[in-house]
Protein backbone atom coordinates (compact mmCIF):
# COMPACT_ATOMS: atom_id res chain seq x y z
CA UNK A 1 0.00 0.00 0.00
CA UNK A 2 1.31 3.66 -1.21
CA UNK A 3 2.10 5.74 2.07
CA UNK A 4 1.77 9.38 1.16
CA UNK A 5 3.58 11.78 3.04
CA UNK A 6 1.25 14.29 4.89
CA UNK A 7 2.09 18.06 4.76
CA UNK A 8 0.57 21.06 7.21
CA UNK A 9 1.79 23.95 6.49
CA UNK A 10 0.86 26.23 9.72
CA UNK A 11 -0.29 30.08 9.13
CA UNK A 12 2.58 32.56 8.82
CA UNK A 13 2.91 35.52 11.67
CA UNK A 14 1.22 37.99 8.78
CA UNK A 15 -1.40 35.00 8.27
CA UNK A 16 -2.54 34.07 12.08
CA UNK A 17 -3.03 38.30 12.12
CA UNK A 18 -5.31 38.06 9.04
CA UNK A 19 -6.88 34.98 10.29
CA UNK A 20 -7.49 36.58 13.69
CA UNK A 21 -9.32 39.13 12.43
CA UNK A 22 -11.49 36.66 9.85
CA UNK A 23 -11.88 34.75 13.49
CA UNK A 24 -13.91 37.29 14.67
CA UNK A 25 -16.63 36.91 12.16
CA UNK A 26 -16.86 32.95 11.95
CA UNK A 27 -15.39 32.25 15.75
CA UNK A 28 -18.16 29.76 16.36
CA UNK A 29 -17.27 27.56 13.24
CA UNK A 30 -13.19 27.10 13.56
CA UNK A 31 -11.25 26.59 11.47
CA UNK A 32 -13.41 27.93 8.78
CA UNK A 33 -10.94 31.49 9.37
CA UNK A 34 -7.48 29.54 8.52
CA UNK A 35 -9.35 27.43 5.61
CA UNK A 36 -10.00 30.89 3.86
CA UNK A 37 -6.77 32.55 4.57
CA UNK A 38 -5.17 29.60 3.00
CA UNK A 39 -7.15 30.23 0.23
CA UNK A 40 -5.91 33.62 -0.40
CA UNK A 41 -8.66 35.32 1.40
CA UNK A 42 -7.56 38.79 3.08
CA UNK A 43 -10.79 40.42 4.56
CA UNK A 44 -14.40 39.79 5.83
CA UNK A 45 -15.68 41.46 2.60
CA UNK A 46 -13.45 38.89 0.00
CA UNK A 47 -15.02 35.86 2.36
CA UNK A 48 -18.51 37.18 1.37
CA UNK A 49 -17.89 37.10 -1.92
CA UNK A 50 -16.25 33.72 -1.93
CA UNK A 51 -19.04 32.32 -0.09
CA UNK A 52 -21.30 33.75 -2.06
CA UNK A 53 -20.55 33.59 -5.82
CA UNK A 54 -22.31 35.97 -8.19
CA UNK A 55 -22.66 36.92 -12.10
CA UNK A 56 -21.98 40.23 -11.73
CA UNK A 57 -18.65 39.60 -10.54
CA UNK A 58 -17.88 37.90 -14.12
CA UNK A 59 -15.28 40.37 -16.00
CA UNK A 60 -15.66 42.47 -18.72
CA UNK A 61 -15.24 40.25 -21.70
CA UNK A 62 -13.85 43.03 -23.98
CA UNK A 63 -10.83 43.26 -21.85
CA UNK A 64 -9.40 39.83 -23.55
CA UNK A 65 -7.50 40.59 -26.20
CA UNK A 66 -8.88 40.21 -30.30
CA UNK A 67 -12.35 39.95 -28.97
CA UNK A 68 -13.51 43.43 -30.32
CA UNK A 69 -12.28 41.79 -33.67
CA UNK A 70 -14.15 38.61 -33.38
CA UNK A 71 -17.37 40.11 -32.32
CA UNK A 72 -17.22 42.59 -35.16
CA UNK A 73 -16.48 39.79 -37.51
CA UNK A 74 -19.32 37.74 -36.39
CA UNK A 75 -21.62 40.90 -36.45
CA UNK A 76 -20.67 41.58 -40.23
CA UNK A 77 -21.02 37.60 -40.99
CA UNK A 78 -24.58 37.58 -39.73
CA UNK A 79 -25.70 40.75 -41.18
CA UNK A 80 -24.50 39.44 -44.76
CA UNK A 81 -26.19 36.35 -44.53
CA UNK A 82 -22.69 33.96 -44.79
CA UNK A 83 -22.29 30.41 -43.83
CA UNK A 84 -21.03 29.95 -40.17
CA UNK A 85 -19.67 26.95 -38.87
CA UNK A 86 -18.69 25.94 -35.15
CA UNK A 87 -15.92 23.37 -35.21
CA UNK A 88 -14.77 22.22 -32.16
CA UNK A 89 -12.56 19.21 -30.20
CA UNK A 90 -14.34 16.04 -29.51
CA UNK A 91 -13.86 15.40 -25.74
CA UNK A 92 -15.96 17.27 -23.36
CA UNK A 93 -14.58 20.86 -23.46
CA UNK A 94 -14.55 20.75 -26.92
CA UNK A 95 -18.56 19.50 -27.07
CA UNK A 96 -20.06 22.04 -24.74
CA UNK A 97 -17.97 24.57 -26.18
CA UNK A 98 -19.79 24.13 -29.61
CA UNK A 99 -23.19 23.12 -28.02
CA UNK A 100 -22.96 26.43 -25.97
CA UNK A 101 -22.05 28.81 -28.97
CA UNK A 102 -24.12 27.08 -31.87
CA UNK A 103 -27.62 26.78 -30.04
CA UNK A 104 -26.82 30.50 -28.25
CA UNK A 105 -25.76 31.83 -31.92
CA UNK A 106 -29.31 29.53 -33.76
CA UNK A 107 -31.46 32.13 -31.80
CA UNK A 108 -30.40 34.64 -33.61
CA UNK A 109 -29.19 33.18 -37.02
CA UNK A 110 -30.49 30.32 -39.39
CA UNK A 111 -27.12 30.28 -41.56
CA UNK A 112 -24.72 27.94 -39.29
CA UNK A 113 -23.69 24.59 -38.56
CA UNK A 114 -21.37 22.64 -36.23
CA UNK A 115 -18.65 20.41 -37.26
CA UNK A 116 -16.76 17.61 -34.94
CA UNK A 117 -14.05 15.46 -36.32
CA UNK A 118 -13.67 12.19 -36.05
CA UNK A 119 -10.82 11.56 -33.41
CA UNK A 120 -9.69 8.33 -36.12
CA UNK A 121 -9.66 9.60 -39.39
CA UNK A 122 -9.27 13.41 -38.90
CA UNK A 123 -7.35 13.52 -35.70
CA UNK A 124 -7.06 16.69 -33.06
CA UNK A 125 -7.51 19.79 -34.23
CA UNK A 126 -8.41 21.18 -37.75
CA UNK A 127 -7.65 19.55 -41.03
CA UNK A 128 -7.33 20.11 -44.75
CA UNK A 129 -9.77 18.09 -45.61
CA UNK A 130 -12.44 19.60 -43.04
CA UNK A 131 -11.58 23.03 -44.47
CA UNK A 132 -12.23 21.68 -47.85
CA UNK A 133 -15.66 20.71 -46.58
CA UNK A 134 -16.69 23.58 -44.95
CA UNK A 135 -15.72 25.70 -48.81
CA UNK A 136 -18.34 23.20 -51.05
CA UNK A 137 -20.73 24.38 -48.45
CA UNK A 138 -20.09 27.61 -48.87
CA UNK A 139 -18.73 28.69 -45.03
CA UNK A 140 -16.97 31.98 -44.91
CA UNK A 141 -16.73 31.78 -41.07
CA UNK A 142 -15.49 29.41 -38.88
CA UNK A 143 -15.78 29.63 -35.22
CA UNK A 144 -13.29 26.91 -33.45
CA UNK A 145 -13.31 25.91 -30.15
CA UNK A 146 -11.27 24.68 -27.78
CA UNK A 147 -8.65 23.41 -30.64
CA UNK A 148 -6.62 25.72 -33.34
CA UNK A 149 -3.93 27.72 -31.29
CA UNK A 150 -1.09 25.82 -33.48
CA UNK A 151 -3.23 25.15 -36.90
CA UNK A 152 -1.08 27.96 -38.51
CA UNK A 153 -0.74 25.95 -41.98
CA UNK A 154 -4.36 24.88 -41.76
CA UNK A 155 -5.72 28.21 -41.62
CA UNK A 156 -3.39 30.06 -43.33
CA UNK A 157 -4.91 27.42 -46.36
CA UNK A 158 -8.50 28.38 -45.48
CA UNK A 159 -7.55 31.92 -45.72
CA UNK A 160 -6.36 31.41 -49.66
CA UNK A 161 -9.86 29.36 -50.01
CA UNK A 162 -11.70 32.95 -48.90
CA UNK A 163 -12.76 31.62 -45.16
CA UNK A 164 -12.25 33.36 -42.05
CA UNK A 165 -11.32 31.75 -38.70
CA UNK A 166 -12.19 32.69 -35.17
CA UNK A 167 -10.11 31.01 -32.88
CA UNK A 168 -11.56 30.32 -29.22
CA UNK A 169 -8.91 28.38 -27.50
CA UNK A 170 -7.08 27.87 -24.17
CA UNK A 171 -3.92 25.31 -25.07
CA UNK A 172 -0.73 26.90 -24.50
CA UNK A 173 0.34 28.84 -27.55
CA UNK A 174 3.04 28.82 -29.55
CA UNK A 175 5.32 31.94 -30.49
CA UNK A 176 4.26 32.34 -34.39
CA UNK A 177 0.24 32.62 -33.95
CA UNK A 178 -2.36 31.40 -37.26
CA UNK A 179 -3.67 33.95 -39.35
CA UNK A 180 -7.06 34.16 -37.85
CA UNK A 181 -9.17 37.44 -37.73
CA UNK A 182 -9.40 37.40 -33.78
CA UNK A 183 -7.37 34.66 -31.28
CA UNK A 184 -9.81 34.63 -27.97
CA UNK A 185 -7.26 32.97 -25.76
CA UNK A 186 -6.42 33.93 -22.04
CA UNK A 187 -2.97 32.28 -22.43
CA UNK A 188 -1.91 34.76 -25.26
CA UNK A 189 1.98 36.23 -24.39
CA UNK A 190 0.73 39.76 -23.15
CA UNK A 191 -2.58 38.80 -22.37
CA UNK A 192 -3.69 40.89 -18.88
CA UNK A 193 -7.34 39.27 -19.01
CA UNK A 194 -7.97 38.30 -15.19
CA UNK A 195 -8.73 35.30 -15.35
CA UNK A 196 -6.13 33.21 -17.76
CA UNK A 197 -7.38 29.60 -16.48
CA UNK A 198 -10.76 29.18 -18.67
CA UNK A 199 -11.76 26.32 -19.99
CA UNK A 200 -12.54 26.36 -23.53
CA UNK A 201 -16.02 26.21 -23.13
CA UNK A 202 -15.27 28.86 -20.78
CA UNK A 203 -13.95 31.17 -23.71
CA UNK A 204 -16.69 30.70 -26.16
CA UNK A 205 -19.26 31.37 -23.70
CA UNK A 206 -17.29 34.72 -23.19
CA UNK A 207 -17.51 35.49 -27.22
CA UNK A 208 -20.91 35.22 -26.74
CA UNK A 209 -21.36 36.97 -23.74
CA UNK A 210 -19.44 40.28 -25.65
CA UNK A 211 -21.62 39.56 -28.72
CA UNK A 212 -24.66 39.90 -26.55
CA UNK A 213 -23.73 43.03 -25.06
CA UNK A 214 -22.44 44.40 -28.62
CA UNK A 215 -26.33 43.76 -29.94
CA UNK A 216 -27.79 45.25 -26.82
CA UNK A 217 -29.24 41.05 -26.20
CA UNK A 218 -30.04 40.85 -22.17
CA UNK A 219 -28.19 38.30 -19.92
CA UNK A 220 -31.04 35.62 -18.95
CA UNK A 221 -30.92 33.17 -22.30
CA UNK A 222 -26.92 32.88 -22.18
CA UNK A 223 -26.82 32.31 -18.84
CA UNK A 224 -29.18 29.45 -18.86
CA UNK A 225 -26.46 27.84 -21.01
CA UNK A 226 -23.84 27.57 -17.66
CA UNK A 227 -24.62 24.10 -16.86
CA UNK A 228 -23.02 23.38 -19.95
CA UNK A 229 -19.71 25.70 -18.97
CA UNK A 230 -19.51 23.85 -15.53
CA UNK A 231 -19.46 20.35 -17.07
CA UNK A 232 -16.78 21.84 -19.48
CA UNK A 233 -14.44 23.66 -15.50
CA UNK A 234 -15.08 20.19 -13.91
CA UNK A 235 -14.43 17.77 -16.76
CA UNK A 236 -11.05 19.77 -18.02
CA UNK A 237 -10.11 20.24 -14.54
CA UNK A 238 -9.01 23.95 -14.76
CA UNK A 239 -8.70 25.97 -11.86
CA UNK A 240 -11.74 26.22 -9.51
CA UNK A 241 -11.07 30.35 -8.79
CA UNK A 242 -11.80 33.33 -9.87
CA UNK A 243 -14.75 33.49 -12.51
CA UNK A 244 -14.24 30.15 -13.41
CA UNK A 245 -16.16 29.38 -9.78
CA UNK A 246 -18.87 32.19 -10.18
CA UNK A 247 -19.40 30.28 -13.59
CA UNK A 248 -19.10 26.96 -12.10
CA UNK A 249 -21.48 27.90 -9.04
CA UNK A 250 -24.16 29.11 -11.46
CA UNK A 251 -23.99 26.10 -13.67
CA UNK A 252 -24.12 23.55 -11.04
CA UNK A 253 -27.45 25.61 -9.64
CA UNK A 254 -28.71 25.04 -13.36
CA UNK A 255 -27.62 21.36 -13.40
CA UNK A 256 -29.77 20.99 -9.97
CA UNK A 257 -33.08 23.04 -10.84
CA UNK A 258 -33.70 23.10 -15.11
CA UNK A 259 -30.35 21.45 -16.65
CA UNK A 260 -30.42 21.67 -20.36
CA UNK A 261 -32.53 18.47 -21.67
CA UNK A 262 -29.48 16.91 -23.12
CA UNK A 263 -27.82 16.95 -19.34
CA UNK A 264 -30.90 15.99 -17.69
CA UNK A 265 -31.34 13.11 -20.09
CA UNK A 266 -27.45 11.65 -19.11
CA UNK A 267 -28.39 12.58 -15.39
CA UNK A 268 -31.27 9.92 -15.30
CA UNK A 269 -29.50 7.55 -17.34
CA UNK A 270 -26.42 7.74 -14.50
CA UNK A 271 -28.39 7.43 -11.98
CA UNK A 272 -28.73 11.12 -10.64
CA UNK A 273 -32.36 11.74 -10.97
CA UNK A 274 -33.11 13.13 -7.35
CA UNK A 275 -29.92 14.00 -5.74
CA UNK A 276 -27.81 17.04 -5.35
CA UNK A 277 -25.00 17.10 -7.79
CA UNK A 278 -21.40 18.26 -7.13
CA UNK A 279 -18.81 18.94 -9.16
CA UNK A 280 -17.51 15.13 -8.44
CA UNK A 281 -20.56 13.57 -9.86
CA UNK A 282 -19.97 15.81 -13.62
CA UNK A 283 -16.12 14.84 -13.41
CA UNK A 284 -16.60 11.00 -12.42
CA UNK A 285 -20.68 10.32 -14.25
CA UNK A 286 -21.51 12.38 -16.41
CA UNK A 287 -17.75 13.94 -18.03
CA UNK A 288 -16.96 10.72 -18.67
CA UNK A 289 -20.39 9.87 -20.39
CA UNK A 290 -20.35 12.61 -22.98
CA UNK A 291 -16.10 12.18 -23.06
CA UNK A 292 -17.39 8.86 -24.24
CA UNK A 293 -18.86 9.57 -27.40
CA UNK A 294 -15.89 10.69 -29.18
CA UNK A 295 -13.50 8.24 -27.93
CA UNK A 296 -15.71 4.96 -29.04
CA UNK A 297 -17.68 6.99 -32.07
CA UNK A 298 -18.03 10.26 -32.61
CA UNK A 299 -17.95 13.59 -30.74
CA UNK A 300 -20.78 14.50 -32.80
CA UNK A 301 -23.37 12.82 -30.89
CA UNK A 302 -22.48 14.41 -27.68
CA UNK A 303 -23.20 17.62 -29.37
CA UNK A 304 -26.40 15.93 -31.02
CA UNK A 305 -27.62 15.25 -27.72
CA UNK A 306 -26.34 18.85 -25.90
CA UNK A 307 -28.49 20.48 -28.62
CA UNK A 308 -31.47 18.15 -28.39
CA UNK A 309 -34.96 20.02 -28.11
CA UNK A 310 -36.67 16.88 -28.00
CA UNK A 311 -36.89 14.40 -24.85
CA UNK A 312 -37.53 11.90 -27.04
CA UNK A 313 -34.67 12.43 -28.93
CA UNK A 314 -32.73 13.47 -25.94
CA UNK A 315 -33.24 9.96 -23.71
CA UNK A 316 -32.47 7.50 -27.10
CA UNK A 317 -29.14 9.53 -27.74
CA UNK A 318 -28.28 9.48 -24.57
CA UNK A 319 -28.91 5.58 -23.71
CA UNK A 320 -26.33 5.16 -26.57
CA UNK A 321 -23.79 7.70 -25.34
CA UNK A 322 -23.80 5.28 -21.62
CA UNK A 323 -23.39 2.07 -23.70
CA UNK A 324 -20.57 3.75 -24.89
CA UNK A 325 -19.09 4.40 -21.93
CA UNK A 326 -19.46 0.96 -21.09
CA UNK A 327 -17.98 -0.06 -23.72
CA UNK A 328 -15.09 1.94 -23.10
CA UNK A 329 -14.69 1.23 -19.57
CA UNK A 330 -14.21 -2.15 -19.91
CA UNK A 331 -11.53 -1.20 -22.82
CA UNK A 332 -9.52 1.14 -20.59
CA UNK A 333 -9.51 -1.58 -17.90
CA UNK A 334 -8.46 -4.23 -20.61
CA UNK A 335 -5.80 -2.18 -22.12
CA UNK A 336 -4.27 -0.61 -18.08
CA UNK A 337 -4.02 -4.28 -17.73
CA UNK A 338 -2.02 -4.87 -20.83
CA UNK A 339 0.42 -1.87 -20.08
CA UNK A 340 0.62 -2.64 -16.27
CA UNK A 341 1.71 -6.09 -17.65
CA UNK A 342 4.25 -4.49 -19.87
CA UNK A 343 5.84 -2.02 -17.18
CA UNK A 344 6.11 -4.78 -14.49
CA UNK A 345 7.84 -7.07 -16.76
CA UNK A 346 10.74 -4.25 -17.48
CA UNK A 347 10.46 -3.80 -13.57
CA UNK A 348 9.18 -0.25 -13.53
CA UNK A 349 8.93 0.03 -9.86
CA UNK A 350 11.51 -0.54 -8.92
CA UNK A 351 13.46 1.55 -11.98
CA UNK A 352 15.19 4.89 -11.31
CA UNK A 353 14.09 5.90 -14.38
CA UNK A 354 12.08 9.37 -13.79
CA UNK A 355 8.87 8.97 -16.02
CA UNK A 356 7.38 6.33 -18.44
CA UNK A 357 6.61 5.85 -22.41
CA UNK A 358 5.10 3.04 -23.62
CA UNK A 359 3.75 2.28 -26.99
CA UNK A 360 1.74 -0.68 -28.54
CA UNK A 361 0.22 -0.02 -31.86
CA UNK A 362 -2.86 -2.56 -31.09
CA UNK A 363 -4.09 -0.41 -28.29
CA UNK A 364 -7.40 1.89 -29.02
CA UNK A 365 -6.61 5.64 -29.48
CA UNK A 366 -9.64 6.44 -27.29
CA UNK A 367 -8.68 5.23 -24.51
CA UNK A 368 -4.81 5.70 -23.88
CA UNK A 369 -5.07 9.01 -22.00
CA UNK A 370 -7.59 7.64 -20.05
CA UNK A 371 -4.47 4.76 -19.85
CA UNK A 372 -1.84 7.78 -19.10
CA UNK A 373 -3.53 8.84 -16.25
CA UNK A 374 -3.99 5.69 -14.65
CA UNK A 375 -0.30 4.70 -15.09
CA UNK A 376 1.10 8.05 -13.39
CA UNK A 377 -1.36 7.31 -11.10
CA UNK A 378 0.23 3.85 -10.22
CA UNK A 379 3.76 4.89 -10.69
CA UNK A 380 3.60 8.37 -9.96
CA UNK A 381 6.04 9.45 -12.73
CA UNK A 382 5.20 11.46 -16.06
CA UNK A 383 3.79 9.18 -18.47
CA UNK A 384 3.12 8.56 -22.23
CA UNK A 385 1.27 6.15 -23.75
CA UNK A 386 1.49 5.71 -27.34
CA UNK A 387 -0.32 3.59 -30.33
CA UNK A 388 -0.68 3.74 -34.22
CA UNK A 389 -3.27 5.80 -36.01
CA UNK A 390 -2.88 7.04 -39.26
CA UNK A 391 0.80 5.94 -39.53
CA UNK A 392 1.93 7.44 -36.71
CA UNK A 393 3.13 7.26 -33.40
CA UNK A 394 -0.23 9.25 -31.44
CA UNK A 395 -0.85 9.40 -28.18
CA UNK A 396 -1.17 11.31 -24.41
CA UNK A 397 0.87 12.37 -21.81
CA UNK A 398 -0.17 12.79 -18.25
CA UNK A 399 1.72 14.49 -15.25
CA UNK A 400 2.31 14.34 -11.66
CA UNK A 401 1.40 17.23 -9.44
CA UNK A 402 3.46 20.04 -9.56
CA UNK A 403 5.72 18.75 -13.04
CA UNK A 404 4.67 20.84 -16.21
CA UNK A 405 4.57 17.67 -18.43
CA UNK A 406 4.01 20.31 -21.49
CA UNK A 407 7.58 21.54 -20.97
CA UNK A 408 8.90 17.99 -21.63
CA UNK A 409 7.49 17.37 -24.56
CA UNK A 410 8.25 20.67 -25.59
CA UNK A 411 11.72 19.90 -25.36
CA UNK A 412 11.12 17.09 -27.72
CA UNK A 413 9.30 19.42 -30.81
CA UNK A 414 11.97 18.31 -33.37
CA UNK A 415 10.72 14.71 -32.87
CA UNK A 416 7.10 15.61 -33.35
CA UNK A 417 4.75 16.07 -36.41
CA UNK A 418 1.94 17.92 -33.70
CA UNK A 419 1.31 18.21 -29.82
CA UNK A 420 -0.56 20.98 -28.06
CA UNK A 421 -2.23 21.10 -24.76
CA UNK A 422 -1.26 22.28 -20.68
CA UNK A 423 0.96 21.66 -17.71
CA UNK A 424 -0.92 18.11 -16.74
CA UNK A 425 -2.65 16.75 -19.60
CA UNK A 426 -0.23 16.98 -23.93
CA UNK A 427 -1.43 15.34 -26.94
CA UNK A 428 1.14 14.15 -29.33
CA UNK A 429 1.75 12.60 -32.21
CA UNK A 430 5.83 11.38 -34.24
CA UNK A 431 6.68 9.12 -36.63
CA UNK A 432 7.43 5.40 -35.08
CA UNK A 433 11.09 5.54 -35.81
CA UNK A 434 11.21 8.65 -33.63
CA UNK A 435 9.88 6.28 -30.42
CA UNK A 436 12.66 5.60 -29.30
CA UNK A 437 14.88 8.81 -29.18
CA UNK A 438 11.83 10.59 -28.16
CA UNK A 439 12.03 8.08 -25.05
CA UNK A 440 15.33 9.04 -24.45
CA UNK A 441 15.29 12.76 -24.65
CA UNK A 442 11.62 12.85 -22.38
CA UNK A 443 13.40 10.62 -19.46
CA UNK A 444 16.30 12.91 -19.84
CA UNK A 445 14.15 16.23 -19.56
CA UNK A 446 11.97 14.82 -16.91
CA UNK A 447 15.34 13.39 -15.07
CA UNK A 448 16.55 17.24 -15.02
CA UNK A 449 14.06 19.05 -13.74
CA UNK A 450 11.46 16.80 -11.78
CA UNK A 451 11.79 17.32 -7.64
CA UNK A 452 12.18 14.51 -5.74
CA UNK A 453 9.19 15.48 -3.62
CA UNK A 454 7.23 15.14 -7.08
CA UNK A 455 7.69 11.72 -7.64
CA UNK A 456 6.26 10.81 -3.99
CA UNK A 457 2.36 10.87 -3.27
CA UNK A 458 1.29 13.62 -1.36
CA UNK A 459 -1.33 14.60 1.01
CA UNK A 460 -1.73 18.41 1.84
CA UNK A 461 -3.75 18.78 5.57
CA UNK A 462 -5.73 22.22 5.71
CA UNK A 463 -5.94 21.85 9.20
CA UNK A 464 -5.32 19.75 12.38
CA UNK A 465 -9.13 19.43 14.31
CA UNK A 466 -10.78 17.09 16.70
CA UNK A 467 -14.00 15.37 16.45
CA UNK A 468 -15.40 17.96 19.24
CA UNK A 469 -14.95 20.76 16.16
CA UNK A 470 -16.95 18.84 13.42
CA UNK A 471 -20.57 20.61 14.50
CA UNK A 472 -23.66 20.90 12.17
CA UNK A 473 -22.52 24.75 11.68
CA UNK A 474 -19.25 23.76 10.95
CA UNK A 475 -20.50 21.46 8.11
CA UNK A 476 -23.30 24.24 6.95
CA UNK A 477 -20.08 26.57 6.74
CA UNK A 478 -18.33 23.84 5.18
CA UNK A 479 -20.33 23.51 1.99
CA UNK A 480 -20.17 27.08 1.42
CA UNK A 481 -16.77 26.27 -0.37
CA UNK A 482 -17.88 24.67 -3.15
CA UNK A 483 -17.91 24.32 -5.79
CA UNK A 484 -14.22 22.41 -5.31
CA UNK A 485 -11.53 22.07 -7.96
CA UNK A 486 -7.41 23.17 -8.51
CA UNK A 487 -6.81 26.28 -6.45
CA UNK A 488 -9.85 25.75 -4.10
CA UNK A 489 -9.53 21.72 -3.18
CA UNK A 490 -11.86 20.30 -0.65
CA UNK A 491 -10.41 20.97 2.76
CA UNK A 492 -8.52 17.67 3.98
CA UNK A 493 -8.18 17.36 7.89
CA UNK A 494 -6.48 15.36 9.94
CA UNK A 495 -7.55 14.45 13.66
CA UNK A 496 -4.71 13.05 16.23
CA UNK A 497 -5.13 9.53 17.81
CA UNK A 498 -8.21 8.63 17.32
CA UNK A 499 -9.80 4.77 18.30
CA UNK A 500 -12.27 2.49 16.94
CA UNK A 501 -15.56 2.76 19.50
CA UNK A 502 -15.57 -0.93 18.87
CA UNK A 503 -18.08 -1.49 15.99
CA UNK A 504 -15.70 -0.89 13.49
CA UNK A 505 -15.82 -3.73 10.28
CA UNK A 506 -14.63 -5.04 7.20
CA UNK A 507 -16.93 -4.44 3.95
CA UNK A 508 -16.37 -5.02 0.34
CA UNK A 509 -16.60 -7.97 -2.01
CA UNK A 510 -13.67 -9.07 -0.90
CA UNK A 511 -13.36 -7.12 3.09
CA UNK A 512 -11.31 -4.73 1.42
CA UNK A 513 -12.57 -1.63 2.81
CA UNK A 514 -13.27 -0.88 6.38
CA UNK A 515 -16.52 0.75 7.85
CA UNK A 516 -15.46 2.44 10.80
CA UNK A 517 -16.78 3.92 13.85
CA UNK A 518 -14.36 6.16 15.70
CA UNK A 519 -14.20 8.67 18.46
CA UNK A 520 -11.58 11.01 19.98
CA UNK A 521 -10.85 12.14 23.04
CA UNK A 522 -12.45 15.66 23.21
CA UNK A 523 -16.36 14.19 22.72
CA UNK A 524 -18.59 11.74 23.56
CA UNK A 525 -19.90 11.49 19.57
CA UNK A 526 -19.58 8.56 17.27
CA UNK A 527 -18.47 9.20 14.04
CA UNK A 528 -18.64 7.53 10.95
CA UNK A 529 -16.03 6.97 8.69
CA UNK A 530 -15.02 4.60 5.15
CA UNK A 531 -11.48 3.93 4.45
CA UNK A 532 -11.51 2.32 0.67
CA UNK A 533 -8.86 -0.51 -0.06
CA UNK A 534 -7.49 -0.10 3.60
CA UNK A 535 -8.03 -3.95 5.46
CA UNK A 536 -4.76 -4.05 6.42
CA UNK A 537 -5.11 -1.61 9.39
CA UNK A 538 -7.86 -3.34 10.45
CA UNK A 539 -5.75 -5.40 12.83
CA UNK A 540 -4.46 -2.45 14.64
CA UNK A 541 -7.64 -0.87 14.33
CA UNK A 542 -9.74 -3.50 16.01
CA UNK A 543 -7.06 -3.83 18.69
CA UNK A 544 -8.46 -0.44 20.19
CA UNK A 545 -4.69 0.97 19.51
CA UNK A 546 -4.91 4.88 18.13
CA UNK A 547 -3.86 6.18 15.07
CA UNK A 548 -4.13 9.47 12.87
CA UNK A 549 -6.66 9.95 9.98
CA UNK A 550 -6.67 12.44 7.54
CA UNK A 551 -9.62 13.03 5.82
CA UNK A 552 -12.50 15.12 4.29
CA UNK A 553 -15.76 15.96 5.34
CA UNK A 554 -18.35 14.24 2.95
CA UNK A 555 -22.46 14.39 3.03
CA UNK A 556 -24.62 11.94 1.58
CA UNK A 557 -27.52 14.13 0.65
CA UNK A 558 -30.64 14.08 -1.56
CA UNK A 559 -32.54 17.00 -2.78
CA UNK A 560 -35.12 18.16 -0.59
CA UNK A 561 -33.89 16.07 2.04
CA UNK A 562 -31.89 15.60 5.34
CA UNK A 563 -27.92 14.80 5.04
CA UNK A 564 -25.81 12.35 6.84
CA UNK A 565 -22.27 12.97 7.49
CA UNK A 566 -19.30 10.57 6.74
CA UNK A 567 -15.61 11.29 6.95
CA UNK A 568 -13.77 9.96 3.67
CA UNK A 569 -10.48 8.38 5.08
CA UNK A 570 -7.28 9.60 2.75
CA UNK A 571 -5.06 8.23 4.83
CA UNK A 572 -4.20 6.36 7.93
CA UNK A 573 -1.12 6.18 10.06
CA UNK A 574 -0.80 3.67 12.74
CA UNK A 575 2.88 5.61 14.22
CA UNK A 576 1.61 7.93 17.11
Amino acid sequence: MTISKWNYLPLTTEEQKLEAELARRFAAVSPVSELLVQRGIRSVAEAEKFFHPSLRDLHDPFLMPDMDKAVDRLNRAMGAKERIMVYGDYDVDGTTAVALVYRYLQNYYSEIDYYIPTRYDEGYGISRRTIDIAAEQGVKLIIILDCGIKANDEIAYAASLGIDFIICDHHVPDDELPPAVAILNPKLEGSTYPCPHLSGCGVGYKFMQAFSISNGIGTAELEAMLDLVAVSIAADIVPMVDENRVMAYAGLKRLNSNPNMGLRAIIRTCGLGGKEITISDVIFKIGPRINASGRMQSGREAVELLVARNAKDAAELAVAIDQYNKDRKELDKQVTEEANAILKERGEMYSPKKSIVIYNKHWHKGIIGIVASRLTELYYKPAVVLTLANGLATGSSRSVQGFDVYKAVDSTRDLLENFGGHAYAVGLSMKVENIDEFSRRFEEYVAANILPEQMTPQVNIDAIINFSQITPEFVSTLRLFNPFGPGNQKPTFCTMRVKDFGTSKLVGKNLEHIKLELVDDTSGKVINAIAFNMAPYFKHIHSGQPFNICYTIEENKHRNATSSLQLLVKQIHTQV
